[in-house]
């Protein structure tokens, strides 16, 4: 993030983690929940054959697929990606086979990396989701803003304004708070 911009400035460019998990269409839902959890993250872009993002996976997603309230799916001949770390666990119980095209958020929230934060912030409200693909004009992903980086850069600009009211404090005060 750069800390030398005013915080209103600051664009999704800026902004944006730069390191992309992105899921393959046709990866099982399974592999998908692998995939998310090593890394650590709660949601990423779906992409075509490609590259292009058409979709976000994300942990509400699966939420909504075990309470029932899933899609059906969009292909009547559900197909497995059956590689040995997509295998359950002996004795785990068996989940779908549906792929994570089936599963995920159809229609991604993408943004130009020229937005700027104040446009961001309002369209993941509007939207109520916690992050938004950065892509470029083909549509590529080339950076994920969550909500998590907006409130680290309102944070760090927190920090930088009272910076110098703290320094001066601590003069008048001879170190006391």
């Amino acid at each position: 993030m750069n800390a030398t911009k005013p915080l209103l400035s600051l664009t999704a460019g800026d902004l944006m983690s730069r390191e992309v998990l992105m899921i393959p269409q046709q990866m099982s839902l399974q592999g998908a929940a692998r995939l998310l959890w090593r890394a650590g993250v709660s949601g990423a872009p779906v992409v075509d054959d490609r590259g292009r993002c058409i979709g976000i996976l994300s942990s509400s997603d699966f939420v909504h697929f075990v309470e029932g309230n899933h899609r059906q799916p969009r292909r009547a001949e559900a197909q497995c990606l059956c590689s040995a770390w997509q295998l359950p666990a002996e004795g785990a119980e068996q989940t779908p086979t549906c792929t994570v095209r089936e599963l995920m958020t159809d229609d991604p929230v993408t943004v130009a990396p020229a937005m700027h934060v104040g446009e961001l912030a309002r369209m993941m409200l509007d939207a109520h989701i916690h992050r938004v693909v950065v892509a470029g004009d083909d549509g590529r992903p080339m950076g994920i803003v969550s909500a998590t980086d907006i409130l680290a850069a309102v944070s760090q600009a927190a920090l930088h304004e009272r910076g110098p009211a703290l320094a001066t404090a601590a003069r008048l005060t001879g170190g006391r708070p």
